[in-house]
């Protein structure tokens, strides 16, 4: 009987295992970066745009945000309206926000991560800040949500 139930449940485990792994090895991880800065470029447009909502689409549920100078932020409702005001804010100042051309990124399994930098300019298209950023990323089905968001002025505060 207790060879009966350790066969059963090593037999459980090389399910598991091989659902796992098959998983995992079935992504493309160079793809899946990809996809994790088309979201980034998702976002940026969004926030140029002041749309708060498609923005914060990209987040998930239970996500921290964590702006410069400011508290944490924590889920997509409060996410959704720190955006707002963030975005009006800096659609008031006419200022417009850039990615940076090159980001760096890495995924396993279902947790993926992109940094890179980005700026900041006004009217007349003069720079006034730039900084870098650091997203971690959960694929949920099938799609790249922030869990972790934050970024920080390469300029003296």
């Amino acid at each position: 009987m207790i060879a009966m139930r350790k066969a059963a449940g090593l037999s459980f485990l090389l399910v598991a295992f091989e659902f796992f792994a098959a998983d995992a090895l079935a992504a493309d991880p160079a793809a899946e970066v990809k996809a994790l800065q088309a979201v980034d470029h998702t976002w940026v447009k969004a926030y140029n745009a002041g749309d708060a909502p498609a923005a914060a689409s990209l987040y998930d549920e239970n996500a921290i945000l964590m702006p410069p100078g400011a508290q944490s932020v924590r889920g997509r409702a409060a996410i959704r309206a720190f955006l707002a005001s963030d975005m009006a804010a800096s659609a008031k100042a006419g200022v417009t926000f850039h990615l940076g051309e090159k980001s760096d990124g890495g995924v396993t399994g279902a947790m993926g991560w992109v940094s890179g930098t980005y700026s900041v300019t006004d009217k007349s298209g003069k720079v006034v800040e730039t900084g870098k950023y650091l997203s971690v990323s959960k694929k949920e089905n099938g799609k790249w949500l922030y869990v972790r968001d934050t970024w920080n002025s390469d300029g003296a505060h």
